[in-house]
Parts: C-alpha cells; structure tokens; sequence
C-alpha cells in the first residue's frame, strides 16, 4: 500500500516538471525532500517514467551527498568533525550524541525518529564543537542539552 502512494508520488513530481529528462536531479531532490531516502522501487520508477538507464539513475543517486539510498529517520542530527570543533571537543561531543541517540554515524534508530551523521564543516567554527538537529544549530551544547534537544522532537 505505501509502495503503491509513494509511486504515485513520484507521477505527481515528475509530472511537476513535464516529464523532462533534464531535471532529473530536481525530482530526484524532490523526492528525497518527501521520502527522506530514494529505494529501489522509487528509483526504477523514475527510470521508466523518464525514461532514462537505471544505472545512470543509480550513479546520480550515489554520487550526490544530498541523495541517500537508505531510509533516514524523521529528525537529521549532524555533529561537525572539522578541523576547528575537533580542537573544540568535536569528539566528545559526537560520544555524546551517540550515547544519547543510541546510534552510531550513518546509523538511524529503529524507531525511525534520528539519523545521525557527520560533516567536515559546518562553516561555523566559532560556535564549535556544533551540533545540528533539523537545520537548528546548537554550539557547545552539554550533554542535559543534547538530551532536551532529542527529546524535544517526538
């Protein structure tokens, strides 16, 4: 059943944009943006819609940080591993964010609610060690504030 609306999803999207091949990567981004992951059935179904190989689908979606081809959980939660929150704590902060979500980098919780991940940069050295959740920028935060900042997105 959810197969089923997620590909008339994608109709919807492609049909946003006239069927054109050319903006493959903005329906790609379109549908991340819905689904937060591309699967397999999803990327076959562009494929045929547009007509356009799989593979070169394929070699678009892993090619591109912003496309991911595992499921990604409600909540983003980056921690900045550059050169300046390393010197900041960036290390012990992302020990606390693991222990706190109970996932790893890469990782998305059972429950589907956070994906976990890190970044090289955030632009924001200043504020290092920085922790993102949902494009929200929290600097230096303590583990009591990593936890109000999780448990604050049910």
């Amino acid at each position: 059943m959810q197969m089923v609306q997620e590909l008339a999803e994608v109709d919807e999207i492609i049909a946003k944009y006239g069927g054109d091949k050319s903006a493959i990567i903005q329906v790609l981004l379109d549908i991340q943006r819905e689904h937060r992951w591309l699967s397999k059935g999803v990327l076959k179904e562009v494929s045929q819609k547009l007509e356009v190989p799989l593979s070169q689908i394929y070699h678009l979606a892993t090619f591109y940080k912003a496309f991911g081809l595992i499921p990604k959980g409600r909540h983003s939660v980056l921690v900045c591993l550059g050169t300046a929150c390393q010197v900041r704590g960036a290390p012990r902060l992302l020990d606390k964010v693991i222990e706190t979500l109970k996932i790893r980098p890469s990782e998305t919780s059972a429950d589907m609610r956070f994906s976990l991940d890190t970044v090289n940069c955030l632009g924001c050295c200043a504020l290092g060690p920085v922790l993102v959740v949902d494009e929200e920028y929290h600097g230096k935060p303590s583990t009591k504030e990593i936890q109000e900042i999780t448990t604050a997105r049910e």
